[in-house]
């Protein structure tokens, strides 16, 4: 079952099987829809590696304990053929187009995180 035209509710899913809340899937969907815009202006798939996280495998892995994945509102990405900075490049002109929501931005060394907290943050990951 698909989010957007080119996404589907699985990419966005747990690693560990657990059913998303309601609040979970509204947020999923508002993020999904900025990725869409990103799809749509470089062309190319977006690999979602990490998207909703269940409180327990968010701890599991070693997430923050208030990431925004276990709100539903972030997702770790990857696009073939462009550089995590390059794809960042792409999130920030369609943040200040309008056409993705505001949030984090952080880049590491194989993806990018980005989320739609609503506050701009920029960071470097640690990988």
């Amino acid at each position: 079952m698909k989010v957007t035209k080119d996404f589907y509710w699985k990419e966005f899913e747990s690693r560990d099987g657990a059913t998303m809340p309601a609040t979970v899937k509204k947020n999923i969907t508002l993020l999904a829809q900025s990725l869409q815009a990103l799809r749509d202006k470089i062309g190319k798939p977006i690999l979602i590696n990490s998207g909703y996280r269940s409180p327990s495998h968010n701890k599991r892995i070693g997430g923050v304990p208030n990431s925004q994945h276990t709100l539903g509102k972030a997702a770790d990405i990857k696009v073939h053929g462009l550089s995590p900075k390059q794809v960042a490049e792409e999130i920030e002109k369609l943040i200040k187009a309008g056409k993705m929501k505001e949030g984090a931005i952080g880049i590491y060394t194989t993806f990018v995180h980005y989320d739609i907290r609503g506050l701009r943050v920029r960071f470097k990951g640690k990988y």
